[in-house]
């Protein structure tokens, strides 16, 4: 048995979750709902406040997907109870970063600015201290969504390794490279 897909998983008290004859997964939440389509061979059983994941086999393919639709299930549960949140931080000289509504307004060292669109399923906010910093807040319940978003973010000017300019998440550690050595 997996590891991860053998553990159920505990419902919070406000959050209901439905199976469909699709196999459709949907949980309910104080923060909203989610859904998700399983593989039809894979099985979900909701009692008593718990969710267990079962496989019919043991081949290979079935194994990874009851770990994989279990994680998935916490993730959501997790969403739709707390919800996610991502930070990023822009680290060099000139770099901004501004939001109005669901758009995105980064200026990263181009002869442009670059504007992003937020879906409207998470919450961005920006935040500018003098002598820190600008960060960019987002927040959602779907963690899939908002890891994807971030990644985005992230990838329009990555971290380089020489002075550590660009966008990292908050937590990010950048190993720097030693430069050019001096002469001689």
């Amino acid at each position: 048995m997996s590891r991860i897909g053998k553990s159920p998983i505990k419902l919070a008290s406000g959050v209901t979750v439905t199976v469909s004859p699709a196999n459709e997964i949907s949980v309910k939440g104080p923060k909203g709902e989610l859904k998700q389509v399983l593989d039809r061979d894979i099985k979900v059983e909701v009692a008593d406040g718990t969710v267990t994941i079962s496989r019919p086999t043991d081949q290979i393919r079935h194994r990874a997907l009851h770990g994989l639709y279990r994680a998935l299930l916490q993730n959501m549960v997790t969403g739709v109870t707390e919800g996610f949140k991502k930070q990023l931080e822009l680290v060099g000289v000139g770099y901004k970063a501004a939001n109005q509504g669901q758009l995105l307004d980064l200026s990263l060292g181009y002869s442009h600015n670059i504007i992003v669109e937020i879906p409207k399923e998470l919450k961005v906010a920006t935040l500018t201290e003098k002598g820190q910093n600008p960060k960019i807040m987002l927040e959602g319940i779907d963690k899939q969504l908002l890891g994807q978003v971030a990644a985005k973010i992230r990838s329009l000017r990555k971290p380089e390794p020489y002075k550590g300019k660009g966008v990292r998440y908050s937590d990010e550690v950048v190993r720097k490279k030693a430069g050019k050595s001096a002469g001689k």
